[in-house]
């Protein structure tokens, strides 16, 4: 092999490792998306997709015979099913204020993952992931009502999840929301709630670094082995609600984060997609 075929498998070998720099800055000295330049890059996942596309996604409404609001989301093998409750009563701190509360619980089925796990009932205890997950949902849902619109009611989101492959605090959300929305649509139809509280859509993903390469929407097999993994919460108008990221193992660069938060916009543009194919607001006037 001559000097000259030698230097160009080198280079292959290096741009499929990703280890050539990445371009970031314009010929009019502004920062460009990085998230372009990776997904240049070939790298084929353990279920086959590349690393901006996100897992077969379906959200199915009207799944609970008694619920105001029901859907059950997709997410490739993460499966989740989201009820909305309608209570006539607030919690005690908002006594008196005339506006309403949208809060949420979590909980796993005992074989929604590859080992059986005793129920948390049967601990006689919520774990402090389950509070946390919870708590992020309900913070998350409340980002987008006016609750003074609602009435003085309770909106609870149920999230269940009857099996885990990663991402099922995202998926949560994002059929949460649309159970919410469903609540909602069915109050507002009653004439119980003459303004619609719902500002924008609301959708979540989660983005991470494996094997050196950012990538969108990890399952259990990426995230258990992810150097960051990351959960985003977004809403349509390109507004973050909540950014978690943690660096595993390798701490990672602004360049970094950056294509992370390009990859999860992208991801949460297409759910929103999903979202309203499922529903729309009353009235075509919102966002």
């Amino acid at each position: 092999m001559n000097h000259a075929s030698s230097k160009r498998l080198k280079d292959k070998k290096d741009f499929l490792r990703g280890t050539k720099k990445e371009r970031i800055v314009s010929l009019s000295g502004q920062r460009e998306s990085p998230f372009t330049d990776w997904t240049k890059q070939t790298m084929m996942r353990s279920d086959g997709r590349k690393p901006e596309n996100l897992r077969s996604l379906s959200i199915k409404t009207g799944v609970n015979l008694y619920a105001e609001g029901s859907v059950l989301v997709e997410m490739g093998n993460t499966k989740v099913l989201c009820t909305a409750s309608v209570e006539e009563k607030v919690p005690p701190f908002l006594k008196d204020q005339g506006k309403g509360w949208v809060t949420a619980e979590y909980g796993m089925l005992p074989r929604s993952t590859h080992e059986r796990n005793s129920r948390e009932a049967a601990k006689g205890k919520q774990s402090g992931r389950t509070q946390e997950i919870q708590r992020l949902i309900g913070r998350s849902l409340r980002s987008v009502v006016d609750t003074k619109k609602m009435g003085v009611r309770t909106i609870t989101i149920d999230c269940d999840v009857l099996q885990a492959d990663g991402g099922t605090r995202t998926a949560s959300i994002s059929g949460g929301f649309v159970a919410m929305c469903l609540a909602f649509s069915e109050l507002h139809k009653r004439g119980l709630m003459p303004e619609w509280p719902v500002r924008e859509y609301l959708a979540a993903v989660s983005v991470g670094v494996v094997e050196g390469e950012p990538v969108l929407d990890l399952c259990y097999t990426e995230d258990s082995g992810a150097e960051t993994d990351m959960n985003l919460v977004m809403t349509e108008s390109g507004h973050f609600v909540e950014i978690q990221g943690t660096a595993e193992e390798t701490p990672f660069s602004r360049q970094t984060l950056d294509t992370l938060l390009g990859l999860g916009e992208k991801g949460i543009r297409e759910i929103i997609v999903c979202q309203k194919s499922v529903f729309s607001f009353p009235g075509g006037s919102h966002s």
